[in-house]
């Protein structure tokens, strides 16, 4: 009687391991052709607020807060009070940009929080 060996599943010297994801290549090919990202879309497309353009790029926190405070009172489009609406779209920028946000663009932005409280009374 001829002695059936199992069939085991070594791997080889020098051989990998199959992962059950996709390589780099297959996960570009299914990608959108457009280089735009989530978040860009969430600020364009999102049922928050219609921002002017630029207005986190602005040189002064009064200015954004201004900015903000009078995108939010005018948009048809947000679900909540304006108040709301212009701070979490505020920390929404703030929390994207991450690490790549300019230290001096990310206190700004942090005084533009306190000016928008200011603007809206609630000190």
């Amino acid at each position: 009687m001829a002695h059936v060996r199992k069939k085991t599943h070594s791997r080889k010297a020098g051989a990998r391991k199959t992962s059950a994801r996709r390589s780099t290549a297959a996960r570009k090919i299914t990608k959108r052709a457009s280089p735009e990202r989530w978040s860009q879309r969430v600020t364009e497309e999102s049922d928050s607020l219609d921002l002017k353009q630029g207005v986190f790029k602005l040189t002064s926190a009064k200015k954004i807060a201004a900015s903000l405070k009078r995108s939010a009172e005018h948009s048809s489009r947000r679900k909540t009070g304006a108040y709301r609406s212009a701070l979490s779209m505020l920390t929404f920028y703030i929390n994207r940009a991450g690490k790549t946000l300019p230290k001096t663009q990310r206190t700004r932005l942090e005084r533009a929080k306190i000016e928008l409280k200011r603007a809206f009374g609630r000190e």
